[in-house]
Parts: structure tokens; C-alpha cells; sequence
């Protein structure tokens, strides 16, 4: 097949690198050559078909040994894949029979559970409804004991409030008693003091009486006439 190949390049540089005739596509060509050449492609074809024949024919073989093969892969899959299918199935069965029988058991275990959680439920609500009415009963018993105590507080305060009221007028009545001998002391005192000063200003008022009849007596002396022998009268002031 090599020569083959190697001919007809040889044969296509031929035609390419011949000279071509004027005013035509035709070219000259050496004929020797060219017929040397178809030649070798003429020897070497038989040959070359006959291995080609042997490859196709190899190849049908192989194809068919290969389709064989195929389709007893294919059957040992199918048969395979059946068992696989079957066997799923079954694991599938059982595993969907102990789930069942699993949520089976969770549900009993959550009814059981739950009526065990109801049932301690209900002891609790007894036992805080019984802890809550006696300790609202204390508590009511406590509200009645703080009233009578703020009760009895009350008129306890009640009572101290008046007798502190009578005190608080006692007091009243004594502080405007003292007030009023204080007023009383006060005017007594003011009259004394008055008295004292107006005596204090009738004998000052004397005083200045005399002292002018002295101021008045010693003038007349002045503008009376000298006595006798030179002597100078004596002038009596007390007068």
C-alpha cells in the first residue's frame, strides 16, 4: 500500500511540474514515466487489496466476536442486575419491616411515655393546687391578722392623736396665758418707766425754772445802782 501511495505522489508531481501546451489546460508529459509509474500502482494493488480483505475481513470477525462477547456480558448483566434487583428488594422489604416494627415500638414507648408525663402531671396539679389554697388560706388568715393589727394600730393612734390634741390645746391655752402676763409685765413696766421719766423731767423742769429766776433776779441786780462805801451787792442765786 506504501508504493501505491508513493507512485501516485510521484505521478501528481509529474503532472503538476509539466510543461503546459499555449492556449489550452492540456500539459505534455513524459509518457514513459507516467506509464512506469500506473505500472508499479497495477503491481502493488493486488496485493495491498488482498491485505486490505484480510483486515476487513479480521474486522468483521473481531466485530462479531466483539458482538458475541457483548451480548453474553449483556445477558450476565441482565441476569446480575436481576439478582441485584431481587436482592434489594428483599433487603429493601426487610429494612421497611424493622423500620415499621421500629415506629411500632417508638410509638408505644411515646404513648407510654406520655401517659406517664400526664399522669405526674395531674399529681402535680393536686399537689399545687393543695400547696396554693393553703398557702392562699395563710395567706388570708395573715390579711385578716395585719387588718385587726392596723386596725387596733388605728385607734391606738386615734387615741394618742386626741390626748396629744388636748395637750397641744393645753399648751395653746398656757402660752396664751404667758403671752398675756408678758403684755401685762410689759405695759406695768412701760407705765413705770414713764412715770420715772416724767418725774425725772418735772425736776429738771424745776430746775431749769429756777436757774432762770436766778438769771432773771442777778439782771435786775446788774441795772440796779452800786451801794454804798464802793461794795459790791451779793447777788442771791437761790432766790
Amino acid at each position: 500500500m506504501y508504493r501505491v501511495f508513493e507512485a501516485l505522489d510521484e505521478l501528481v508531481t509529474i503532472v503538476e511540474e509539466a510543461r503546459g501546451v499555449p492556449m489550452t489546460s492540456s500539459c505534455v508529459v513524459p509518457r514513459g514515466d507516467v506509464l512506469e509509474l500506473l505500472d508499479d500502482v497495477r503491481d502493488a494493488l493486488p496485493g495491498e487489496v488482498d491485505d486490505a480483505q484480510d483486515v476487513l475481513d479480521k474486522r468483521d470477525d473481531l466485530i462479531n466476536k466483539a458482538r458475541t462477547e457483548a451480548d453474553s456480558t449483556l445477558s450476565g448483566a441482565n441476569a446480575e442486575a436481576d439478582r441485584a434487583v431481587g436482592e434489594a428488594s428483599a433487603e429493601a422489604d426487610r429494612l421497611v419491616a424493622e423500620a415499621r416494627a421500629r415506629a411500632e415500638q417508638l410509638m408505644a414507648d411515646a404513648h407510654a411515655e406520655a401517659e406517664r408525663m400526664v399522669a405526674a402531671g395531674e399529681a402535680e396539679y393536686q399537689n399545687l393546687t393543695e400547696r396554693s389554697r393553703a398557702e392562699s388560706e395563710r395567706m388570708i388568715q395573715a390579711g385578716r391578722d395585719a387588718y385587726e393589727r392596723a386596725i387596733d394600730d388605728g385607734r391606738n393612734e386615734q387615741a394618742r392623736l386626741v390626748a396629744q390634741t388636748e395637750v397641744v390645746q393645753a399648751a395653746h391655752a398656757e402660752s396664751a396665758r404667758i403671752v398675756d402676763e408678758a403684755h401685762a409685765e410689759a405695759d406695768r413696766q412701760r407705765g413705770e418707766c414713764d412715770a420715772y421719766v416724767d418725774g425725772k423731767l418735772a425736776e429738771f423742769s424745776e430746775l431749769l425754772a429756777t436757774t432762770l429766776r436766778t438769771v432773771d433776779s442777778g439782771r435786775n441786780h446788774l441795772r440796779a445802782p452800786a451801794n454804798l462805801g464802793g461794795r459790791t451787792a451779793l447777788y442771791d442765786y437761790q432766790a
